[in-house]
């Protein structure tokens, strides 16, 4: 199974962009489906991106279509979510995620989760 880190959130005003970074340890990195998520305080986790093992096939939801972009290096086993036009309503915990599913698409379909890092868009 998998473990993993992410990194890069923090306080940022509202237009600004942000990257964050999801290093994963464990077996090959390539067959896992990766995702983001995030979370704010007495909320249902929201999915926000999902990026495909095969084709590296990309998703989103309206939310963040055209502000949000998922990207993957293979060989660095890395996972990357480039937030631009940051609005407060982004603000929250963020969390990678990975799915031995093609496409997954709910919270059970994915089976390992980093700790989470904090975004905070506020002026």
């Amino acid at each position: 199974q998998v473990q993993l880190a992410e990194s890069g959130g923090g306080l940022v005003q509202p237009g600004d962009s942000l990257r964050l970074s999801c290093t994963v340890s464990g077996p090959t990195f390539s067959d896992y489906t990766m995702g983001w998520w995030r979370q704010v305080s007495g909320k249902e986790r929201e999915f926000v991106a999902r990026i495909s093992r095969i084709q590296s096939i990309t998703w989103y939801p309206e939310s963040v279509k055209g502000r949000f972009t998922i990207s993957r290096d293979n060989a660095k086993n890395t996972l990357y979510l480039q937030m631009n036009n940051l609005k407060s309503e982004d603000t929250a915990m963020y969390f990678c995620a990975a799915s031995i599913h093609d496409f997954p698409y709910i919270r059970s379909h994915f089976l390992s989760w980093g700790q989470g890092t904090q975004v905070a868009v506020s002026s």
